[in-house]
């Protein structure tokens, strides 16, 4: 079995993470923890929470904002729930709810405190993290973020090869892609290239 420098294998830690309820007593519904990976994934997925979709089915990104963000890589859901290739870590692991009108409440803050460094650990072979909307790139940007995503997003050349900053694919976004042409101009070729090299 192989393990991360910090002891983990990531199959043993996943599960154990599928069994957290710390915010239970929070949630507006009974905990669901998604995430996906292996210890020899080479590509990190991080996202926001799982949406009502996938707290119901289990499967990250199994909704219009997956559909959109494979279009974004340039791979099909073969590709992208290859756990072996791929590794899909939300900032929050469950589904958190909604604000009607405004959308999903924002990951619960204890999913990164209780698990996000070990997991982390392991996964010794990942190279290249898609840090997908502003929470996720708070983690992985370590405080090199702007203060909005939109200029994070342009500085997406600084962050290379490690990391790349990109807004959430949800249709809601879609109003922030119109007024952001340079996204699917620069930043889409660049994502293809990479993940295309990497898998």
């Amino acid at each position: 079995m192989r393990q991360s420098a910090a002891g983990d294998d990531f199959a043993a830690l996943a599960a154990e993470v599928r069994t957290c309820r710390i915010c239970a007593a929070v949630l507006p519904h009974e905990p669901r923890p998604v995430l996906r990976g292996s210890s020899g994934a080479r590509l990190l997925v991080v996202g926001q929470a799982p949406g009502r979709r996938v707290h119901e089915t289990g499967i990250p990104f199994n909704d219009p904002s997956g559909e959109r963000l494979r279009d974004w890589m340039g791979i099909d859901r073969e590709i992208f729930y290859d756990e072996a290739r791929i590794a899909i870590l939300p900032m929050g692991f469950c589904y958190p709810g909604t604000v009607p009108k405004a959308g999903d409440l924002p990951p619960r803050p204890e999913c990164a405190a209780a698990w996000r460094d070990r997991l982390m650990a392991a996964l010794p072979a990942v190279r290249f993290t898609l840090a997908i909307g502003a929470y996720a790139q708070a983690w992985h940007l370590k405080g090199r973020q702007e203060a909005t995503l939109a200029a994070t997003v342009r500085r997406f050349g600084d962050f290379l090869p490690d990391v790349l900053p990109l807004p959430h694919p949800s249709p809601r976004n879609n109003l922030w892609l119109r007024k952001n042409p340079w996204f699917e101009q620069e930043v889409l070729p660049e994502l293809r290239r990479r993940v295309a090299d990497l898998l």
